[in-house]
């Protein structure tokens, strides 16, 4: 019982263990979200709903994912810089020098930040230039999200680089 009080009384183990714990949420409420649309809502449409409708009930959805990933990704970017700094704490006090004298760890994280960006763009390209009008006439190819493919890929490997970085800085 003093190890558990001794925890949430310790504010500087408590902040770095519950702001992992928001980033990590999020990133699985994104991607599995995502990862929803993809192999459940759509194809479940495709064999349940005439094709005409396909488009307007994964629009619906996405419309309503697209809020949620978007209050997501100011909590992954506002969280992850947050881990960053932690990370940094730790490992200066485990090795006497900064994250800047770690390039493993440093190579992940800026492999990671890359893949962030691309995703980040792609749900801006969404967000910004998705036109209702652009996929009329052609449900064979309609994806409710453009590039979910790729974003669900991007996705499950920021969740590879998430992993690296974490044993790395052990």
């Amino acid at each position: 019982m003093d190890a558990l009080l001794s925890l949430v009384t310790d504010f500087n183990t408590l902040i770095p263990i519950l702001n992992h714990w928001v980033h990590l949420t999020a990133a699985v409420i994104w991607i599995g979200g995502l990862a929803f649309l993809i192999m459940a809502v759509t194809p479940g449409l495709k064999h349940a709903v005439a094709k005409e409708q396909i488009k307007p009930i994964t629009d619906a959805f996405y419309q309503h994912y697209k809020k949620v990933a978007g209050i997501l990704l100011v909590i992954l970017l506002f969280t992850g810089g947050i881990n960053f700094h932690y990370v940094n704490q730790l490992i200066t006090a485990q090795t006497g020098s900064g994250i800047q004298h770690h390039p493993k760890y440093l190579t992940v994280f800026f492999v990671k930040l890359f893949l962030v960006l691309c995703l980040l763009s792609l749900f801006l390209y969404s967000v910004l230039f998705k036109s209702d009008d652009a996929e009329e006439g052609n449900e064979e190819s309609y994806e409710a999200i453009p590039f979910q493919q790729a974003a669900l890929w991007i996705g499950i490997f920021i969740l590879l680089c998430a992993a690296a970085m974490k044993h790395l800085h052990q």
